[in-house]
């Protein structure tokens, strides 16, 4: 695994990932900010179109990321990856949405803590996935980086 950081508007992001593809965003911040690895090799170069597509999605020049992702969970997990890819930037739906995607309309719980286990937040988006009720719910990086970000994708929609 290799690693570097970078600088962004919502704080230092940790970025990683290996020769499968992309596997890791952490924020600084939040209730499990990641940290990299004792095997993992610091480069600040292996991660370079990572880096590049973040910081244009941060100047609201990019809306769609295609980079070669490789997150890690469960079946059901990867399902509910697979479903947020497909949020439309500067749009938001409900956890219930979600589950109703994936073909599992009961399972808005299990949705919501598969998108809490989300390695890769911002490239695949779990920030624009809200209550039922429209008012913003956990985030990895905490709400307030949730709110951040929804509010950047709102300024360039």
């Amino acid at each position: 695994m290799r690693y570097c950081h970078m600088a962004s508007p919502i704080g230092r992001l940790l970025v990683a990932g290996d020769d499968a593809g992309l596997r890791y965003i952490g924020f600084p911040t939040g209730k499990r900010p990641l940290q990299a690895g004792s095997t993992w090799k610091e480069d600040e170069n292996a991660l370079d179109e990572a880096i590049r597509q973040l910081r244009a999605y941060f100047e609201g020049t990019l809306k769609a990321f295609s980079l070669t992702l490789a997150p890690h969970g469960t079946p059901f997990q990867l399902r509910v990856l697979t479903a947020l890819q497909q949020i439309p930037y500067g749009k938001t739906i409900s956890y219930g949405e979600v589950a109703r995607r994936i073909g599992k309309p009961k399972a808005s719980r299990a949705v919501g803590a598969a998108n809490a286990r989300n390695p890769l937040p911002i490239v695949i988006p779990c920030h624009r996935v809200i209550g039922s009720d429209g008012s913003l719910t956990g985030f990895g990086g905490g709400l307030d980086v949730k709110k951040a970000l929804l509010a950047l994708e709102m300024r360039y929609r």
